[in-house]
């Protein structure tokens, strides 16, 4: 299956529905707060099981997208991030609607997103075959060190000390160790429990981690209130002459989200931040900024779509997820017996062409979505969390349940709920766990086979010029923080 085909294919009833259905979902987690986008994958992970692969993706994506949008909703007219990177968002957003222009600010966050969402698909496009084809000439060495770079980089970049992150990610790898050795075909770890036989599943992991935890921690939150500004249509359609003064800057915003979300780890909320201050530092009225201003969140929104090609480049091209969501696309991919990485384009170019076409044909549907929705979205706020909470806990139980029929997976998932939140509260980043639970196996598998190569000797490792580089990379990205925090010191 060709690019082309793919969009072919989008555009038949079913899969265009399975899409449609992913978006308007997307943005109705992301307009409700307290319920993110990560959580939503997680939830709906365990549905795509008996779904074709090329399905599950193409829901899974739209989801993806339109909850990265949705958040723009309830910064506007809340002062809520509905999702975290819409936290720059509320900066202006809501003043901008507090002083009589709702329908204006969405409008213009909605505009700056489908110009970050399309310019990312050109990135996502171009560069990811490319690298593809580069990353296919790594051996287990290279392999192995790409995996030690990517756990470096997303534990330094992720939020909180760093210190915190390589434990989460350590905490992550460990874990995914119980179960049959593939190697020696022995059982290990499990302590003579007969449910960790086949080691921690990855769905109720996930959903525990990931939907639980969270659920857990709203709850005790729930009687938080806000102001909210009434929503209205006045000023969503912007004009083409908007779309001329505020191009540069979508444009610059769009390739800082394209950059920032290649790099593992960094995510959509960085991208914005440095986007906005960006703009800022060469606006002509930066007194504006925090006040409502045009350009601050033009330069928010843009960065935000932006960031979900970059993220997926890496993700395709060497399976290394970019952040939670695309972690999540990578236990599907999992789940589906693919593999992702370089491997992908030979064995299932369907998979890869559909995430393409799935991410702009997505970023259009949400555009016209939220275009001619935002008002009836907008709704969603007024929901009480204390109906809405208990319904996704119950999906949470049949989800991780529903795959293999086993109650000890349920366990699993509350385990894990309880140590999420645990970790949340202690300030443990969680997307450095999963991204260690989920490429912990492939680093032990790369090694082994690496090691078996070399006759039990470490030294190509760094003999090998890519593979040093590689492991360069990794010890620079972790000794660096420990140089800044002497340095301050």
């Amino acid at each position: 299956m060709t690019l082309l085909d793919a969009f072919f294919h989008l555009l038949t009833p079913l899969p265009f529905l399975i899409m449609l259905g992913g978006v308007v979902l997307g943005i109705a987690v992301g307009v409700m707060p307290g319920i993110t986008a990560g959580m939503l994958l997680a939830l709906t992970l365990p549905f795509t099981y008996g779904m074709k692969s090329v399905d599950a993706i193409i829901l899974l994506v739209g989801m993806f997208v339109g909850g990265v949008s949705g958040g723009l909703v309830t910064a506007t007219l809340m002062r809520i991030p509905g999702e975290p990177n819409a936290i720059m968002t509320t900066l202006d957003g809501y003043p901008l609607a507090r002083r009589g222009f709702p329908g204006r600010a969405l409008g213009l966050g909605n505009a700056a997103s489908i110009v970050g969402g399309a310019l990312s698909w050109v990135a996502l496009v171009l560069l990811t075959a490319p690298l593809a084809k580069a990353a296919i000439l790594f051996g287990p060495w290279e392999n192995f060190a790409l995996v030690l770079a990517a756990l470096a980089l997303i534990t330094s970049l992720s939020r909180g000390s760093f210190l915190k992150g390589m434990i989460a990610a350590l905490l992550g790898v460990l874990l995914a160790m119980p179960g049959i050795d593939e190697t020696s075909g022995r059982v290990r770890l499990t302590f003579d429990i007969d449910a960790l036989t086949n080691g921690f599943q990855l769905l109720p992991v996930v959903v525990g981690m990931f939907a639980l935890s969270q659920i857990v921690a709203d709850t005790l939150h729930i009687e938080q209130g806000s102001d909210h500004v009434r929503a209205n249509m006045r000023g969503i359609l912007i004009s083409l002459r908007d779309y001329v003064v505020h191009g540069v800057n979508m444009v610059r915003s769009s390739l800082i989200g394209i950059w920032i979300g290649i790099l593992p780890g960094v995510g959509a909320t960085v991208a914005s931040i440095v986007a906005y201050s960006t703009a800022k530092s060469v606006s002509k009225r930066p007194e504006e900024f925090g006040t409502g201003s045009e350009e601050a969140i033009v330069a928010a929104e843009s960065a935000n779509n932006a960031t979900t090609g970059g993220t997926l480049i890496p993700l395709l091209a060497l399976g290394i997820p970019g952040g939670l969501a695309d972690a999540i696309l990578l236990a599907a991919l999992i789940m589906h017996n693919l593999k992702p990485g370089p491997l992908l384009f030979a064995t299932n170019p369907e998979i890869v062409n559909a995430i393409m076409a799935t991410h702009l044909v997505a970023h259009v549907l949400m555009f016209a979505i939220m275009t001619g929705g935002c008002v009836l979205f907008a709704r969603l706020m007024l929901v009480p969390r204390a109906f809405l909470f208990p319904l996704v806990i119950v999906f949470c139980v049949v989800g991780s349940f529903a795959p293999d029929s086993q109650l000890s997976d349920v366990w699993i998932m509350l385990a894990f709920g309880v140590a999420g939140l645990a970790m949340e509260y202690a300030r443990f980043p969680l997307a450095p766990f999963v991204v260690g639970f989920v490429l912990g196996p492939l680093a032990e598998a790369k090694l082994r086979t690496a090691l078996m190569s070399s006759a039990g000797s470490l030294a190509p490792l760094v003999q090998r010029p890519i593979a040093a580089a590689l492991l360069a990379v990794a010890l620079v990205t972790c000794l660096w923080p420990l140089y800044r925090d002497l340095r301050r010191r």
